[in-house]
């Protein structure tokens, strides 16, 4: 049954990525650190915010249960980590400069995440600091609001809105564009994020249109303790629509059309394993039943008495 289990998250597996590499990824960009003093300040009040609002959004998910402080910590670890969900928040927010001040704006949707989004989770990280832990207790403990969160985390542990924000340079070259995600790639992405914490996610991978081009799959090797024509199946499948993906020359209703068909294919060598699984554990069940039943007893034989 684990062998059927695998091969079906094998192919939703595949699903999800084909899915995910047919938009363009935005190329991947560094932070701008000499931005960081112009916006640290917003982005700790930010964070104070995101932390408030994510608590008693767990608070919500959980009731009548209180948040444990290890939930807790959890979130404000993770609220400046662009790979965990508790940092989507940074995803919306644009830096758009406004005189001599740089300011944070609220997009109200997702958009590709350029140097801007690493200005900002760089920010945030500065912010944060090693305080993760003692925001967390000091949250438990305390249960503050907004504003007494914001006062302890900006001045009290940190100097992010102590010290006065500095003017924004003459000349500053402005940075890119706020471009939204297409709501498909955004969805894509929350899923991928939240699987993650799964049992066996880390290995998981998102590979670029590129990578699937060029066959770059990751493939670790064939496990030896399975099944010699079960592993040239998997092999081959992978090795196949790379060879289909590398057609360039195709029209794009053929690339699709063959693809599908490799699913399809894969589908249902994946229905082949079930029937087998099912016909093996109905003779597994039938050989239970059967050893189980008890033979007839036989009435003892009356026997002559030796004389």
């Amino acid at each position: 049954m684990a062998r059927v289990v695998s091969l079906t998250l094998f192919v939703i597996s595949w699903l999800l990525l084909f899915s995910y590499a047919a938009s363009k990824k935005a190329p991947s960009t560094s932070a701008r650190k000499e931005d960081i003093p112009y916006i640290k300040c917003q982005v700790c009040e930010k964070i104070a915010h995101q932390i408030h609002q994510q608590v008693q959004k767990k608070e919500a998910e959980i009731s009548p249960k209180k948040v444990s402080e290890l939930e807790i910590i959890e979130i404000v670890e993770n609220v400046c980590n662009l790979k965990k969900q508790e940092a989507d928040w940074i995803l919306q927010i644009d830096i758009v400069e406004k005189g001599a001040k740089l300011e944070l704006v609220e997009q109200g949707v997702e958009g590709h995440c350029n140097s801007k989004c690493k200005t900002i989770e760089r920010a945030c990280q500065e912010v944060m600091g090693f305080a993760d832990t003692d925001v967390a207790e000091y949250f438990y403990k305390k249960r503050p609001s907004i504003d007494e969160l914001a006062n302890y985390l900006c001045h009290d542990l940190s100097d992010a809105c102590s010290v006065k924000t500095p003017p924004v340079p003459k000349g500053r070259i402005p940075g890119e564009p706020f471009v939204p995600k297409p709501s498909k790639d955004a969805e894509m992405e929350k899923i991928m994020r939240s699987m993650q914490d799964m049992p066996g996610a880390p290995n998981m991978k998102m590979y670029s249109k590129e990578a699937l081009m060029n066959n770059n799959f990751g493939d670790d090797g064939d496990d030896e303790d399975e099944d010699e024509d079960d592993d040239d199946d998997e092999d081959n499948f992978p090795n196949n629509l790379g060879k289909v993906m590398k057609n360039k020359g195709a029209p794009k209703k053929d690339l699709k059309e063959k693809i599908l068909q490799g699913v399809a294919e894969k589908s249902k060598q994946v229905k082949q394993h079930i029937n087998k699984a099912s016909q093996k554990i109905k003779k597994w069940w039938k050989g239970i039943k059967k050893s189980g039943k008890k033979a007839p007893s036989k009435s003892p034989k009356s026997s002559k008495s030796e004389l």
